[in-house]
């Protein structure tokens, strides 16, 4: 099964609330009528997208930061002796029209943005991250929170809340509460620089995407691709004013779909250039400068925050702790992958030598001729699977229907709520007893002005406080079809759908009290977890049948095709998981660079050399992301953590060997999943959390074995 590497939406962004074809209105608001100064009075108290106005934003943050910080200036004056009620929970309740108008802003803007927003955006990025310095580095703040900490272990108090201590104790520390006034000038300086190029970075990334789409001539260059594909690829020309040509568009990833289908070996190289090749043009859009002055502030601050690399300090609230550990963790992984990478290789090769090319091995060849291995080897054709898959059935006979089995919830889908896009679709979720709980935003297809990728992001964070139910939306980048034929998706959509309804299960089943605590807000190698772990159920026999239907024929998938899937399930592993583990060794090759460094000027050059110095450098097998297009650690807040997703893959794999050990399939699992892991938040230290579920200490063999990388016992 093909592991889905996205991402929790976390980054500042800014919105268009406008909808398709309307001219944004950017009359000033700055009275009453500004919607985002007054708690929804929606369902959930939803966004109210029909009502916000671009002009509406800077209004928002501006009232927003000041009454932030009146709240937060009550709770430094108050003349009582500082405690859990008067500063922590008073810290909790805080901010609240910020959080609302960050909320809009990042959940909407990496989906629907526009040039005046993401300007707006690039002048925001410094003052709120200014605003954000100015509470976390509060002496006097900070001083009543060290009080309560130093007496936690006389405090009675329940677990989430002195789990809420220690979090804003380890938060403030972190953020340079505790450094003295000079360096705590410095870091405020550049974590506003920060926030500018990593806001930049996005933007700029964005464009040159948008930039970057391979545009072709003919019918012909395109051979090998579906017609439908080819149909929306005239599509897309047509509308970027290229009329009578086609154009293909750039996922976030290295690899591209079409590799996999395209015979023609030009058009291949041709858009594998574009991809590799899309930030570093030399334009505008260029990312590496911003890359460099971006690493060289990260070293900067972990030197004053007292850490010898970023990396170090980064990994202090995460469950690996250290990078010795992140290291180590990777090293059991990569002479694996290497091997298994290498066993495919070969196999490429040979059905190369058989159709008489005798050219080398490249990166842009791999998927098309991986596809033929796939092909002879189990009789899989990706365009046999696709009439099987559509998305509509997917979401609601598969996603829907796993959720039901495993945990009683059940959907109805609200027309009457306003949404950002027409695409978008709102369903109302229901927990087993019939109490409405939540809402579920999902939006599904490709925009040019959307990040690209898949990500999970909430509207309204679940807490008991606050008395607010989870508002979650699910985002992806699927080929929207012409109009009049239905939405086909890949298998490999198919488990990014289940991937992404993870991370919303995890924001759905939230029951903390605290906002901080709440949900998916755990750390970078926990909160892949439960998502990766849903991706199992699109496999589930009885999951698969139920959504899994010929949308010509109405058929059920054959159980011969449903093998053939299965049999399939651990190939090209090897080269999966050494493109991600190249891509993570990057990411901490980066981070790990410490004041005693020279300073690093050609970026190119030091991915060479971090690939190499790692043993991940294998020219055919490009590391998933390059530095220049690596959103992750350069914004979305995976510095020093897109191991992540391998870490929680442990997890994921581990976890589901429990389920499939007690029955698999059954709602008392699922009760037990829920109940012990997915409701459970941040509330609780997150290593004995898992203990607790599984009886024991994870298991790194489920991984390998579920990858094909190990035989079944080879290692623990």
């Amino acid at each position: 099964m093909k592991q889905h590497f996205t991402t929790l939406c976390i980054f500042l962004t800014l919105i268009s609330c406008n909808m398709p074809g309307k001219a944004p209105d950017k009359t000033n608001t700055t009275d009453g009528s500004n919607p985002l100064f007054e708690e929804s009075t929606l369902p959930y108290q939803t966004i109210p997208f029909d009502k916000i106005k671009e002009s509406d934003f800077e209004p928002a943050f501006e009232k927003g930061m000041a009454a932030e910080m009146e709240e937060v200036d009550s709770i430094v004056n108050n003349p009582a002796a500082p405690d859990f009620e008067n500063t922590l929970v008073a810290l909790e309740k805080s901010g609240r029209l910020l959080h609302r108008t960050n909320a809009a802003f990042n959940a909407l803007t990496s989906a629907n943005t526009n040039d005046n927003l993401q300007q707006i955006q690039e002048a925001m990025a410094p003052r709120l991250s200014a605003h954000r310095d100015s509470i976390y580095m509060n002496a006097r703040l900070y001083q009543k929170i060290d009080t309560i900490y130093k007496q936690l272990k006389n405090l009675r108090l329940d677990p989430e809340s002195r789990r809420l201590v220690e979090y804003y104790h380890q938060k403030f520390v972190m953020n340079g509460a505790a450094l003295p006034e000079a360096a705590k000038t410095q870091l405020k300086k550049l974590n506003e620089e920060e926030a500018t190029l990593s806001t930049k970075f996005g933007n700029q990334l964005l464009a040159a995407a948008k930039a970057g789409a391979l545009v072709v001539n003919s019918r012909e260059e395109l051979a090998g691709l579906p017609d439908a594909e080819i149909q929306a690829a005239g599509e897309a020309a047509k509308h970027s004013n290229h009329e009578g040509k086609y154009q293909l568009a750039l996922s976030n990833t290295t690899q591209q779909p079409a590799l996999q289908s395209l015979s023609n070996r030009v058009t291949r190289h041709q858009l594998f250039e574009a991809s590799w090749t899309r930030a570093e043009k030399g334009d505008s859009n260029d990312t590496r400068n911003n890359i460099l002055r971006i690493a060289a502030i990260r070293k900067e601050k972990a030197r004053l925050l007292g850490f010898p690399d970023y990396a170090a300090w980064k990994l202090q609230d995460q469950m690996a702790k250290t990078p010795e550990a992140v290291n180590a963790f990777l090293g059991r992984l990569i002479p694996a992958a290497l091997a298994k990478a290498a066993a495919e290789a070969e196999d490429i090769k040979a059905v190369k030598m058989q159709e008489k090319d005798t050219t080398a091995l490249e990166p842009y060849d791999w998927d098309f001729y991986s596809e033929k291995v796939r092909k002879a080897k189990y009789d899989l054709d990706e365009s046999a699977v696709k009439p099987y898959f559509v998305l509509d059935s997917v979401l609601k006979n598969g996603v829907f229907y796993a959720a039901t089995q495993l945990y009683g919830i059940t959907f109805k889908e609200r027309t009457d709520l306003p949404v950002y896009q027409e695409d978008v679709k709102v369903y109302e979720v229901f927990d087993k007893d019939g109490t409405a709980m939540a809402l579920f935003y999902c939006d599904y297809f490709k925009r040019d002005n959307k990040n690209g990728g898949a990500w999970m992001d909430n509207f309204v964070t679940q807490s008991k406080l606050l008395h607010t139910k989870p508002v979650i939306v699910n985002v992806c980048n699927f080929a929207k079809p012409v109009q009049g034929q239905p939405a086909l998706l890949s298998f490999d959509d198919v488990t990014t759908m289940f991937h992404e309804f993870g991370h919303a299960l995890h924001g759905l089943f939230a029951s903390q009290t605290y906002p901080s605590l709440s949900g998916t807000s755990v750390s970078r190698d926990f909160v892949e977890m439960p998502s990766q772990f849903n991706e199992h159920w699109a496999l589930d026999s009885t999951v698969l049948k139920n959504y899994a239907r010929n949308y010509k024929t109405g058929e059920t998938i054959p159980q011969a095709l449903v093998n053939k899937i299965r049999n399939a399930a651990t190939f090209n592993q090897g080269y999966a998981m050494t493109e991600l583990l190249a891509a993570a060794k990057l990411d901490m090759q980066w981070h790990l660079l410490s004041s005693g460094d020279s300073a690093v000027t050609d970026v190119d050059r030091f991915e060479q050399e971090a690939l190499r110095k790692n043993g991940v450098y294998v020219s055919y097998v490009p590391p998933r992301y390059r530095s220049s297009y690596f959103l992750h650690i350069w914004a979305n807040g995976y510095s020093a953590g897109y191991y992540a997703y391998s870490w929680a893959e442990m997890l994921d794999h581990d976890a589901y060997a429990w389920f499939k050990e007690n029955g698999g399939l059954k709602r008392e699992n699922g009760q037990r999943f829920r109940d012990m892991i997915l409701s459970k938040g941040n509330s609780e230290d997150l290593a004995a959390m898992y203990k607790a579920f599984r009886g024991k200490e994870p298991s790194i063999t489920p991984l390998l074995e579920n990858r094909g990388l190990i035989p079944s016992g080879n290692l623990k």
